[in-house]
């Protein structure tokens, strides 16, 4: 497990109790003993108004391929959550270093780094 990677995963929901199965970005290894890492949720729901933490991921974009996205898909770098790592049900894809380099800008500006 590495940052960059895209993985199913249960993901917590924001306004309900529960999880739901979705692919989600690892933004770190695993962390700790227990262990746990960071993700940020990706949605096929494409926002009307893409905020500015929002990368649009289209797999049908050779920089996307890696992904194995099945289609156009928004990760929304806002909402992130840190999970056990046993909830990673699986391996899907990766993002190119192009890609990982526009996500660390795009966190850097949203975490005020």
């Amino acid at each position: 497990m590495h940052p960059g990677e895209i993985f199913l995963a249960q993901f917590p929901f924001g306004d309900v109790p529960g999880m739901k199965l979705r692919p989600v970005l690892l933004l770190t290894g695993p962390i700790g003993s227990i262990p746990e890492v960071l993700v940020a949720y990706i949605s096929s729901v494409i926002p009307t108004q893409p905020l500015l933490s929002d990368l649009i991921l289209n797999p049908g974009e050779p920089e996307f391929r890696s992904t194995h996205l099945k289609t156009i898909s928004a990760l929304r770098l806002h909402k992130l959550a840190t999970i056990h790592s046993s909830s990673l049900a699986r391996y899907l894809g990766v993002v190119d270093a192009f890609t990982q380099r526009t996500i660390d800008e795009k966190l850097k500006d949203l975490l005020k780094l």
